[in-house]
């Protein structure tokens, strides 16, 4: 008989750990799911924005990520009729600068037509500088037609960057990485028809 006890015993305090186990589980997804909801920029890493559900979460982040970073005059623009902007805000030399916000995998690279997007806005917004910021990468398109047109694009690993400065309260380092000047490109255009004769 103390045989049949000490495997019910076992197989109980078995359940008792597995439903522990299920419980600690399902408090870690939901902490993580209403970290990404309030998009605290204190408590947001980049798995969380890798998870998050769509870019508006994202938008929303880093609304409230140049908010605490100290910019001025910072808005989020409307979820349709956006006009290739997701924010608008004003750097510290005043200038006020757009922002195309890309929350992309790396499978699936940023193209050239967040560039356009994001350039054509800024007569709209009357901005003197567009951005593009992913949690991805660009392809090489998107990279030579933001140089042309002076477009910053800041990729996964500026993100990560910006991540850590905010949080170890280097806000002026993180600032510098938003407000440097673009990679200007000018490659020259050569036709590749033949001219009409």
């Amino acid at each position: 008989m103390p045989t049949t006890l000490d495997t019910t015993t076992i197989m109980i305090a078995g359940l008792v750990a597995l439903l522990l186990v299920l419980f600690v589980i399902r408090l870690v997804r939901n902490r993580r799911k209403r970290i990404r909801r309030e998009a605290n920029p204190r408590k947001i890493t980049i798995k969380d924005i890798d998870l998050m559900a769509d870019g508006s979460e994202f938008e929303l982040y880093l609304f409230r990520l140049f908010h605490e970073l100290g910019y001025r005059e910072v808005y989020q623009t409307t979820a349709s009729r956006d006009f290739g902007a997701d924010l608008v805000f004003t750097d510290q030399n005043g200038l006020r600068n757009v922002l195309q916000a890309k929350r992309y995998g790396n499978s699936n690279p940023v193209s050239i037509g967040a560039v356009q997007e994001v350039y054509t806005s800024m007569r709209y917004y009357e901005a003197e500088r567009a951005i593009v910021l992913t949690s991805g990468r660009y392809t090489e398109a998107c990279r030579i037609l933001a140089g042309v047109n002076g477009v910053k694009l800041l990729d996964r690993e500026d993100l990560e960057e910006l991540i850590i400065l905010f949080k170890s309260r280097r806000y002026d380092e993180a600032m510098a990485i938003i407000e440097e000047p673009a990679e200007t490109e000018a490659p020259t255009w050569k036709p590749k028809a033949k001219k009409a004769t």
